[in-house]
């Protein structure tokens, strides 16, 4: 008969006697369990003592947490959070530097845990961790600082108090360390991430460093050999970036150019001689985004049609295009004229084409690449606009219209205006390759439109169809990871008009459906086999990233499903996995017998608790839990649509209920290999009439008709 699903069996170590093999009633009150612990090895004063894990953090186990506790866990019997806390309190202010030290060193790995952590601080811990920052020298307290500065990192990262209490004399400390120039490493990255928190959890904190902290310093740090401080240092770059008032941003930008800070990342961090990690590229990929989204004012900007200095960039697209310096003097005749010039520009409104940048997306941005293309690649502009406009087989390529089309086109592709996403890396090194990239990878696309058109031999009736193909061109060459602009260039002239055509019919024979009447009678069989696929895929397991206070400091955890299908395996590991993960390395486990229901999206735990910032469309659609006995929840993020497809649809088919995902692709091409075992099959029913008889020198003539009931 097995154990009351309350009782868990576990072993209780204390230095220098046996263990105790016990038996933990979850109903009783925890001080009762650790009272007859105390008594086992006739220790007194039990309420000055608590249960920690013994492996992995060492978390302290309280009321709220002692559902975890799995069978088979080894625990220890430790001092209790509120005397450990109180204990190092009184060592980290001892005269002896070695006593003080080695308290360091444990506040600094005990500070993790939030039971410790709410002890210290209602001790007014983070008050005298302040006071020792400012006191210690670097010279003669450098490793007492580093351990210092950890704790104090730790303890803030809980949450429990208000980065706003942080006095102004702590916050010039750090940012000396930071503006230093020869720091401690492990010193300066703390200093850098302690900042970094300031500016993203306080509004007030964020003016204070702002006017401690130089972006020169800043990228200075970007020209070391260390990943982690080119990393920590960008992530402070990119806080001040975000975190800046609008009128603020610009002016940082401007001063991030003359600092060259584009061409130090490309030399120093891409072009390195080390491979870029993932939390380098999320932040180059952050970098990325606030950059663009620096176009977002102009790009939701109107243009005024009665504004005069608007009107003359117009005119001037008019100018370079046609040369007419030599106006008519008439009014009427130049009226007309620029009507006919303004429709050979390719503008929807002739007679007035400022209306046509009244719209929102795009707005003043279209005609900002515009003239950025006419001046600064003017063969290039002048050849697109006279080739079009001297067709007379209304086949010509609207410039203007195209223009614009095109730049609201790409604000959609690179997300122009939107927050980034936690945890994506999808950053492109061809974008710091160039001062003035996004205006670059507009000409290359306008460049790309013009050669499509042709190709399609267009008319004014196909724009919307030409926009399509050209989307496709540039996100497949997107996907590819041009790492130049002249790359970029190569992978769109391999994507031709003919060449998307024969990807398309590629795609359309893998991912046809097949006929209805035999769909309908494979169906069952297919949603079988799938079924079997998902589960199969839950016995490999999976790996998972884990979703914490601090996203640089990388943490997986891996989940699989017994060969019997009647347990989940789970546990924590250091780094992702190359291969499977064997189940003894798994400690914890929920038998299937004990999931209540599989929640997806904002309905999931861990969902409802993220910031709103956190909370984006790409995490929530990723985003599922398994809900078991008593009210637990088991959390996940999957790294992509895949996974979250195959997770989800595999447990719900472990639970015996309707899957709910879209077919991969995978699956897809199981059901066309099940289609054409089933024409074969077919065969047998196959209706061959009488050959007439055989002509000479001709081939026979047979008429198949194909049954398939």
């Amino acid at each position: 008969m097995p154990p009351p699903s309350d009782i868990v069996k576990v072993a209780i170590e204390w230095p220098g006697a046996n263990a105790q093999l016990i038996e933990i009633d979850q109903k009783k009150p925890l001080s009762s369990i650790i009272r007859e612990v105390c008594d086992g090895w006739s220790l007194s004063g039990s309420e000055q003592f608590a249960l920690r894990y013994a492996d992995g953090p060492q978390l302290y186990i309280t009321e709220q947490t002692r559902g975890e506790i799995k069978n088979g866990t080894i625990l220890r019997l430790a001092i209790s959070p509120g005397r450990a806390a109180r204990q190092l309190l009184e060592r980290i202010q001892s005269h002896g530097i070695d006593a003080r030290l080695e308290a360091l060193k444990e506040l600094a790995k005990l500070s993790a845990d939030p039971t410790f952590a709410g002890e210290f601080i209602n001790m007014e811990g983070i008050g005298t961790l302040g006071r020792l920052v400012e006191t210690f020298s670097l010279c003669s307290f450098g490793e007492m600082l580093a351990f210092t500065l950890t704790a104090f990192l730790e303890l803030m990262d809980h949450g429990i108090v208000s980065w706003d209490l942080i006095s102004l004399s702590f916050i010039k400390q750090i940012a000396g360390y930071v503006n230093q120039p020869m720091v401690d490493v492990s010193i300066l990255q703390r200093s850098l991430a302690i900042l970094e928190s300031m500016v993203l959890n306080s509004h007030s904190l964020y003016h204070r460093v702002a006017q401690e902290i130089t972006v020169g310093q800043l990228i200075g740090h970007l020209q070391v050999s260390n990943q982690e401080i080119q990393t920590y240092a960008i992530a402070l770059i990119n806080a001040l970036f975000l975190k800046a008032p609008e009128d603020r941003r610009q002016e940082m930008a401007g001063t991030l150019a003359q600092k060259h800070l584009r061409s130090i990342i490309l030399n120093h961090v891409i072009r390195g001689n080390r491979p870029i990690k993932a939390e380098m590229a999320h932040q180059l990929y952050v970098l990325q985004v606030l950059t663009f989204n620096l176009l977002e004012e102009r790009m939701m900007t109107k243009m005024d049609p009665s504004d005069q200095a608007q009107r003359d960039v117009i005119f001037e697209l008019r100018r370079i295009a046609f040369d007419g310096d030599n106006d008519p003097s008439n009014a009427e005749k130049r009226k007309a004229m620029y009507t006919k010039d303004y429709k050979m520009l390719g503008f929807t409104n002739h007679v007035n084409p400022a209306v046509d940048f009244t719209q929102t997306p795009p707005g003043m941005l279209a005609l900002d690449n515009m003239l950025y293309l006419a001046k600064l690649h003017q063969d290039t502009y002048v050849r697109i606009v006279l080739e079009n406009s001297s067709r007379e087989d209304k086949h010509e390529c609207p410039f203007g219209r195209c223009a614009i089309e095109l730049t609201r086109m790409l604000c959609e592709i690179l997300q122009v205006g939107e927050l980034p996403n936690e945890g994506c890396n999808d950053y492109h090194p061809m974008f710091f390759t160039h001062d003035r990239a996004w205006e670059e990878f507009f000409c290359v696309c306008i460049q790309l439109l013009n050669k499509t058109w042709k190709e399609m031999r267009a008319t004014a009736e196909d724009f919307n169809k030409v926009m399509q193909v050209v989307r496709e061109q540039i996100t497949r060459a997107l996907a590819m990871k041009p790492s130049s602009l002249d790359q970029l260039k190569s992978k769109l002239r391999s994507l031709s008009y003919s060449e998307i055509l024969r990807l398309r019919q590629s795609e359309r024979m893998t991912l046809s459906p097949p006929p209805p009447p035999l769909r309908e009678r494979i169906q069952p069989e297919i949603l079988e086999l799938i079924k079997q696929q998902r589960l199969n895929r839950l016995c490999e397991g999976s790996c998972f990233r884990k979703l914490g206070n601090r996203r640089r400091q990388e943490k997986f955890w891996f989940c699989r499903l017994s060969l019997n299908h009647k347990v989940l395996h789970y546990g924590d590991l250091d780094e992702s996995p190359q291969g499977e993960v064997p189940f003894e390395m798994l400690t914890d486990k929920i038998p299937v017998s004990d999931i209540k229901s599989v929640v997806t999206g904002k309905d999931c735990p861990h969902m409802k608790e993220k910031s709103a910032l956190k909370q984006n469309k790409e995490v929530l659609e990723l985003a599922f839990s398994i809900l078991y006995d008593p009210d637990e929840a088991l959390n996940f993020v999957a790294p992509n649509k895949y996974e979250y497809c195959i997770w989800t649809d595999g447990l719900c088919a472990l639970l015996g209920r309707e899957m709910g995902s879209d077919l991969t692709r995978s699956d897809l091409d199981t059901l066309i290999s099940m289609e054409m075992k089933l024409r074969l099959l077919d065969l047998e029913n196959i209706t061959i009439p009488e050959a007439p008889p055989p002509v000479p020198k001709e081939p026979s003539t047979y008429n198949f008709t194909y049954n398939y009931g």
